[in-house]
């Protein structure tokens, strides 16, 4: 609990220089932001695994997730320097030394033969559609990784349309978990499970997965 207050603090404050989220909301809701990242450990337990949270932003889920799982080795993959730089300096003053910032492109990341098919997990909440998460992420994991993704209500229809997008990357929706973060099923977690090697040619170049996704 001192971990989020103070990692509360810092983000209001930072908030009112840099729009990191929107002011409007940040306030009245951080709680909610917090609820909503720690969901993933309700359904998964994680010792001495390695976590590339994509498109991390303020820290929703990655820094929180990284606050709560000490053994667990994270990435955030921030490509907003801002952002990116909030994330460095909080790691730094809640002393989380399981944290790694990237300030790259997820594209490139899923390029480079020190990060391809590394990580035991791969997150990414309030980013992009499923079929465009699934181009970014599953070229990060291991054979046999999981993807834990945020959704609202339209999540079974992202699952339907990222059917052509799971056969490419050789990937399987696993499970869809819905919960309540405000309304009933309002929220669910969809969980993917990579079953083989991914080809060479994903993730294609920067742009591409959101201007033509799988």
């Amino acid at each position: 609990m001192e971990y989020i207050n103070k990692y509360r603090t810092m983000l209001l404050s930072e908030n009112q220089n840099h729009n990191l989220v929107s002011r409007r909301t940040l306030e009245e809701e951080f709680d909610k932001h917090v609820q909503d990242s720690l969901e993933v450990l309700n359904h998964t337990h994680w010792e001495n695994l390695t976590v590339v949270d994509m498109g991390s932003g303020a820290g929703f889920p990655g820094l929180i997730l990284a606050m709560n799982c000490p053994n667990v080795q994270f990435v955030l993959v921030e490509s907003d320097k801002k952002k990116s730089t909030f994330l460095e300096q909080a790691a730094l003053q809640l002393d989380l030394n399981n944290v790694i910032v990237d300030t790259r492109r997820l594209e490139e990341v899923g390029q480079d033969k020190a990060f391809r098919e590394r990580f035991d997990v791969v997150t990414a909440r309030a980013l992009a559609s499923l079929n465009v998460l699934l181009e970014y992420g599953i070229p990060l994991l291991k054979t046999g990784g999981t993807g834990w993704f945020w959704k609202g209500t339209r999540a079974a229809e992202e699952v339907a349309q990222a059917e052509t997008a799971l056969h490419l990357l050789q990937a399987r929706v696993e499970n869809i978990y819905w919960y309540r973060l405000i309304e009933e099923r309002d929220r669910a977690l969809v969980k993917v499970v990579k079953q083989g090697p991914t080809p060479e040619k994903y993730p294609r170049r920067v742009g591409i997965p959101t201007k033509r996704p799988l």
